[in-house]
């Protein structure tokens, strides 16, 4: 069959919803690609005019062909039908039931996963249903579940884009209705100027002039819409331009001003490095005088590593404490003498009585004098018996010392006067303690 206006028309007229037709229709459809703008300003038409239930029949068969085009790498049906896609949609959806409309949302979601048509076209799409949607008393959008639109959201994008996703949806709304309308007022036109068809006769001719004119006025209103939102679309592109422009300005300043910052902080970084590596550098060099006295010097050994030797430092001066001599203790003018040394079983002898004696009349033993241990030089130890400074022998018990007194000074005292030399209140003190025997 032959492409002409009266053939697309008798396709659309039988094409019921059976998948064998919609499958039909769509590969004659296809067929006659070059002529996919008449076609789709047909299929247009006949949505208009055509009842509810005919019209989801359409909306499948627009289905079919845009997918097969896609997956065919076919654009022309795609490029006919993205300017009446949507108000298409729109008609469908209107006044129809609940069951139609989401199987018409079902469709365009299906639109939305595939990526059929362009991101604007499909968001012109999902927001005339929407509005459909949100004019209807009680009706919520999102019968789906949610799931349906939510690409063409514009909750996702940036604060600064949001007034340029509403001029955009607004310049694919004016254009899906300035596209058709422009179409049905050309072909018209042409067909109406055709001077290879015969002049029809003067009323035919005046109401077909009058149906263009009106054709041509409603395409000339579409087209200056279309006109006006895209030049708001461009005023507002045009802004965010100098913004960001501006706003590039001011960054590439920071940019200068800390890549300054950086190279300024690196230079005084390796000032601060190079100083401390002089500083560390003069100190094995020359070495503090501190360092060079008594506690030794500084040197570099053989590995590179610095060294440190030192003397042993001398040990300190300590006045010498020498007990004071014997004589200290003697009385003045006493005579000299000099103690007899025993044979050691007669010390021993001498010894046994006392120990003896002490026993017996259970006395605690007496604690030996404490003395001062040698610490330093020159100190010199406390006596021992046999020392020739102590002038009583060991043991021998009362009689014995006194037998020995007797004998070692026997004369003192005797031609002089023992307190000789004494002060009188010592001599006295001594009398009285002595009880006269002296």
């Amino acid at each position: 069959m032959a492409y002409t206006d009266d053939a697309v028309k008798a396709k659309l007229s039988s094409l019921n919803e059976t998948q064998e037709s919609i499958v039909s229709v769509s590969q004659w459809i296809m067929f006659h690609r070059r002529h996919a703008d008449r076609t789709c300003a047909i299929w247009l038409e006949r949505m208009r005019e055509t009842t509810v239930n005919k019209r989801l029949t359409l909306i499948y068969l627009a289905n079919e062909v845009v997918q097969q085009s896609k997956a065919r790498r076919k654009d022309d049906f795609l490029v006919a039908f993205s300017p009446v896609i949507a108000e298409a949609t729109a008609t469908a959806y209107k006044g129809s039931t609940n069951d139609i409309q989401e199987k018409i949302r079902r469709t365009v979601e299906v639109w939305s996963q595939r990526r059929i048509f362009d991101k604007p076209i499909q968001d012109a799409v999902e927001s005339r249903i929407q509005e459909l949607d949100k004019s209807r008393s009680g009706k919520k959008s999102g019968l789906l579940g949610g799931s349906l639109f939510s690409s063409g959201s514009n909750s996702s994008a940036p604060s600064e884009l949001q007034p340029l996703i509403s001029l955009q949806q607004a310049v694919s709304k004016a254009n899906a209705t300035s596209n058709p309308a422009t179409s049905t007022a050309n072909a018209g036109y042409e067909k109406l100027a055709d001077p290879a068809k015969s002049a029809p006769t003067p009323p035919v001719h005046a109401a077909r002039l009058s149906a263009l004119l009106k054709s041509l006025s409603s395409a000339e209103s579409a087209v200056a819409e279309s006109i006006k939102t895209r030049q708001d679309l461009v005023n507002g592109l045009e802004s965010l331009l100098a913004t960001n422009r501006t706003a590039l300005d001011n960054d590439q300043s920071r940019l200068d001003t800390i890549r300054e910052r950086r190279e300024t902080t690196e230079g005084r970084k390796r000032e601060v490095e190079d100083a401390i590596m002089r500083g560390v550098s003069a100190s094995v060099e020359s070495p503090s005088p501190a360092t060079e006295g008594e506690s030794g010097s500084l040197h570099v050994n053989g590995g590179g590593g610095p060294t440190t030797s030192s003397a042993e430092p001398e040990r300190p001066k300590v006045e010498e404490l020498t007990p004071p001599p014997t004589e200290f203790f003697t009385p003045i003018n006493s005579p000299k003498f000099e103690a007899k040394e025993l044979p050691t079983h007669a010390a021993n002898h001498q010894l046994a009585p006392k120990i003896n004696n002490q026993e017996s009349n259970h006395h605690p033993p007496t604690e030996p004098p404490q003395t001062i241990a040698p610490f330093a030089s020159g100190i010199s130890p406390p006596p021992r018996p046999n020392d020739p400074r102590i002038s009583a022998p060991l043991g021998g018990g009362p009689s014995a010392k006194k037998r020995k007194l007797d004998a070692e000074f026997e004369g003192f005292g005797a031609d002089e006067d023992a307190m000789a030399g004494l002060d009188e209140d010592v001599a006295e003190l001594l009398r009285a303690e002595s009880g006269g025997a002296i």
